[in-house]
């Protein structure tokens, strides 16, 4: 396609495909091959050049970025930015809602990306959960995907809304021209979802949402207090009486001026919808208004591209807030009361239970090696339907691959482990205790030693969670707790079990005192 080479497909729009692409010597872009009834005559690509020329004034670390376009070639196409992530949509469904002051930060950064994009007098006019990519916590806004085309009567015929149910402001539902007020309501909707976890006027067939949105009727509960009266009044059904963006970036940054200046030209100019990228087709593209339609779970993932460096004098955004010193001890207490279940598993079954400790952290590591193989296939060519049949098909792989670092991860922690041992036996100490600190010792050498970050990073999936609620993590440590106890009981009352062997190993040695090892 001109001078790019089309690496690989990795979405569909309504407007177009998008490719992965690359010059020769270049960067990998993303470039959208334009289909043959959006642009056919001279008039349609005139109007293509003036939106890209547009578009492509529009500065902004919040937005996406166009680095190339080619409205007169015999296919017209567009190139954006690469950079792959997850949509708002799919974050909140694996990471759950975004809450407290990052909740904050994302509202201020998309309100800055609208005021970024009416400052060169165009209209976003689809701003939904799956047009805003995460990068870490900062939201990039991406893919002016559904605008009106200029009237252009081939898109906007009779019968026919172009929009998604649900992020659609009143108006335009009602037939009316968008305004900068409709990405306003646009925008409010999103950060609902965003600070929620759901679409801010429910599920269910088109027409039942369309409707709730027409009356206003909107669910904000779990929106935190500091945020839910802007965004209350942000979904005002009147467009009148919606802030503008200058208002909600005079609440969301008091401390900085950061609204662009006010463009000369025409405030209702529109973007096309081919500027930008869209990962997946989303059925809800275009919507009959005669046809019922459910776009509740129709939200797919969405890949754009988005400037990355900070503008002149601008810092990069603050990093994650760092979690709470009561969540990183309660992490501790049941990492630490992991070690002494594994211990006390040691002490009373030392053969099944260090072979058990070695498997695990053997399959810990092969997961942890598929999950980044997988991640580094996501962000070379996107999502693709066979990723799930891809990792399974490469699980055997990987437990191969696993197989050299888990070998000296072990070696590292049994060595440790004996040393704990010598000490002990140093100071004359009795056979289970022995096993019981060899045990502990062997446990975190297996989390701490070389290659553990990969036991560390499959471990923390779960034991970050269950640490994140109190509740949760008073349950965990009852569990842990109980099989400790359980095993210390079982030691306690029958002694140390060599199973699958007969007799302890080194039965012949005796402690200093001259007492049998055993």
């Amino acid at each position: 396609m001109g001078d790019y080479t089309l690496l690989s497909r990795i979405g569909e729009g309504g407007m177009g495909v998008v490719h992965l692409a690359r010059k020769p010597g270049g960067e990998r872009v993303a470039l959208k091959v334009l289909r043959p009834h959006i642009v056919g005559d001279d008039e349609a690509r005139a109007r293509l050049a003036r939106e890209v020329s547009s578009l492509s004034r529009i500065r902004s670390k919040w937005v996406a970025e166009i680095v190339d376009a080619d409205p007169w070639g015999e296919i017209p196409f567009v190139a954006t930015r690469y950079v792959p992530g997850l949509s708002l949509h799919d974050h909140v469904i694996d990471e759950g809602p975004i809450t407290g002051p990052d909740l904050i930060w994302f509202a201020g950064c998309l309100a800055e990306g609208l005021a970024s994009v009416h400052g060169v007098g165009v209209l976003h006019r689809d701003v939904k959960p799956s047009n805003v990519l995460m990068e870490g916590r900062t939201p990039i806004l991406i893919d002016f995907g559904l605008a009106r085309v200029a009237d252009d009567p081939k898109l906007t015929h009779t019968g026919w809304l172009l929009g998604t149910p649900g992020y659609l402001a009143p108006e335009i539902l009602y037939g009316d021209d968008a305004t900068a007020g409709s990405d306003v309501h646009s925008w409010a909707a999103t950060v609902a979802y965003a600070g929620t976890g759901r679409p801010p006027f429910g599920r269910g067939p088109s027409m039942a949402i369309m409707d709730r949105v027409r009356r206003g009727e909107h669910d904000l509960d779990g929106l935190p207090a500091q945020l839910r009266g802007i965004v209350e009044a942000a979904l005002d059904p009147e467009p009148g009486r919606r802030p503008g963006v200058e208002d909600l970036l005079g609440w969301l940054r008091p401390s900085t001026s950061r609204v662009p200046p006010v463009a000369v030209e025409d405030p209702h100019t529109v973007p096309l919808a081919f500027a930008a990228q869209a990962a997946a087709y989303d059925p809800t593209d275009q919507l009959h208004r005669e046809t019922l339609v459910d776009p509740g779970d129709s939200e797919l993932p969405t890949r754009a591209l988005a400037e990355q460096w900070p503008a002149e004098g601008e810092e990069w955004p603050p990093q994650p807030t760092r979690v709470p010193w009561p969540e990183r001890m309660r992490r501790g207490v049941l990492l630490g009361g992991a070690a002494l279940a594994a211990g006390a598993g040691i002490a009373a079954f030392p053969w099944p239970a260090t072979a058990a400790l070695l498997l695990l952290a053997w399959l810990l590591r092969s997961g942890s090696l598929a999950a980044s193989a997988a991640g580094d296939r996501r962000r070379l060519r996107g999502r693709k339907w066979y990723d799930g049949v891809q990792f399974l098909l490469a699980a055997p792989w990987h437990l191969v691959r696993a197989i050299g670092g888990t070998v000296l991860l072990a070696l590292w922690s049994l060595g440790l482990a004996v040393a704990a041992a010598l000490i002990c036996y140093a100071v004359a100490a009795g056979l289970p205790a022995t096993l019981f600190v060899g045990g502990i010792a062997f446990s975190a050498s297996l989390w701490l030693g070389p290659g553990g970050s990969r036991v560390r990073s499959s471990v923390g999936r779960v034991v970050n969670p269950a640490s994140a609620s109190p509740q949760h993590w008073v349950g965990s440590v009852l569990i842990v707790v109980a099989v400790a106890v359980v095993l210390l009981l079982r030691l306690d009352t029958s002694g140390i079990s060599w199973t699958p062997a007969r007799d302890q190993p080194f039965a012949g040695l005796s402690l200093p005192d001259g007492l049998p090892l055993g």
